[in-house]
């Protein structure tokens, strides 16, 4: 593991912040760095803990912003690591933190102090003072450059573009939006109206979206929603939300969720009907927390470690009337919650998802019953891994019938203020 800055004596967010920044670009994921550091260091206070991943993801949902201002600021690259970092955690809080100017800038130079270069406490202090400065003027230089101003990669913000010419910049504005808490009421327990009550109960202020889910107005940790334990709400998406409802389920179903791990949509498939569910996933570990989700809410499914794209290693020979096929895709559509994927993600990836996609969909297909349907789910917003795998499939398959979905054009829901990005595609075998 890569400890960039060693700053530890005080265990200052901005320096935590700068290494965990640090260790995902070079090529690590966020959520893995921030587990570590968790690992390493039990005994954070929790405003430490918050203050630290505040600055790590919203260094990451603007780093092509920081880092046009950042060179704009020097005149020679930055060989060391750990003072670019540093640099870069501190530009966003001069820019977006309510954190005092002064206060960024003089805890920037004592992280520095602790780094193995003498100049960089000097070398810090001058450039985030030179950046007060020139603020203004920097920012609105920043417009002029594609990748500054939407803070994406620029081949992210062409594809977009192609795809979507109407909506493309509404897109890149929400991917760099908070994301929304929404919870997903276990219906077997009680009613969403029900569970809304108990929040206003709590003093948790919350609002019922289309189709029951609740968003909270301030999200809250786990641990102070109510019944939570007991398994009366689960936190998902409104989006995610929506696959067991286009699955169209009635009792007694043998339904699949292939690639089901953590297991929210499987869960709420078995809230929703008394189904026969297999839950697969090719990583056992993952699996674990399916099975941790099933516990928490009472509910029952059989669990199998294999491949989707591989089933004559796992499947019993009898077919399924419903399959969700919620394949592995770019997550275009959720980097809202995971700014560390628009910098870790290349363009040739999309290629290799979309080959991924196009065998474990005709690999399942095998397994739906006649009459049965199959609902292809991706988190994406790439047409390359929605929309064209779908179009394809259906044409070279003659049994194979895509149905409309109730209040979704064309499958694609773009991120918003109620949910995040994702593609749905219901398909139909014929008897």
């Amino acid at each position: 593991m890569i400890n960039i800055i060693a700053v530890r004596a005080v265990l200052e967010p901005q320096a935590l912040a700068a290494g965990l920044l640090g260790e995902v670009l070079a090529g690590r994921n966020l959520n893995e760095v921030l587990s570590d550091l968790w690992r390493r260091e039990p005994d954070l206070p929790p405003r430490v803990r918050g203050a630290v991943q505040d600055l790590s993801f919203g260094a990451l949902r603007f780093f092509s912003r920081l880092d046009f201002l950042l060179q704009a600021l020097i005149t020679r690259p930055i060989t060391h690591e750990g003072v670019r970092c540093l640099l870069l955690v501190s530009l966003y809080q001069l820019i977006y933190s309510k954190t005092r100017p002064y206060a960024v800038v003089d805890r920037a130079v004592e992280s520095a102090r602790g780094m193995d270069a003498p100049w960089a406490a000097g070398f810090v202090n001058g450039v985030l003072r030179n950046f007060l400065r020139s603020k203004e003027e920097l920012l609105a230089r920043a417009e002029g450059f594609e990748p500054a101003r939407y803070s994406h990669p620029q081949w992210w913000i062409d594809r977009l573009r192609q795809d979507y010419p109407d909506a493309w910049e509404a897109i890149l504005e929400a991917n760099n939006s908070h994301p929304p808490m929404t919870l997903r009421v276990n219906r077997r327990q009680m009613e969403p109206e029900q569970y809304l009550a108990l929040l206003k109960e709590n003093e948790l202020e919350a609002e019922m979206l289309e189709g029951g889910a609740l968003r909270l107005k301030k999200p809250v940790g786990v641990d102070k929603l109510p019944r939570f334990a007991a398994g009366a709400v689960s936190v998902q998406d409104q989006g995610a939300q929506s696959a067991a409802h286009f699955l169209d389920l009635a009792p007694g179903q043998r339904v699949l969720d292939a690639c089901a791990a953590p297991g929210g949509k499987a869960a709420h498939i078995l809230e929703t009907a008394d189904v026969l569910l297999a839950a697969l996933d090719k990583d056992e570990a993952r699996l674990k927390r399916v099975a941790e989700n099933f516990a928490r809410l009472n509910l029952k499914g059989r669990l199998i470690a294999g491949d989707a794209a591989e089933p004559q290693s796992w499947w019993d020979g009898k077919p399924y009337d419903r399959i969700l096929a919620d394949v592995p895709c770019s997550a275009s559509g959720v980097v809202r919650r995971h700014p560390d994927i628009k910098w870790l993600r290349r363009p040739s990836d999309l290629a290799q998802f979309a080959t991924t996609q196009r065998t474990i969909l005709a690999a399942l297909w095998r397994l739906l019953a006649p009459g049965g349907k199959l609902l292809y789910a991706t988190c994406s917003l790439f047409h390359e891994e929605n929309d064209d795998i779908v179009t394809d499939f259906v044409a070279s398959h003659p049994d194979a019938k895509r149905l409309p979905l109730s209040g979704l054009s064309g499958g694609q829901l773009l991120p918003s203020a109620a949910h995040d990005g994702f593609f749905y595609a219901l398909l139909e075998k014929s008897i």
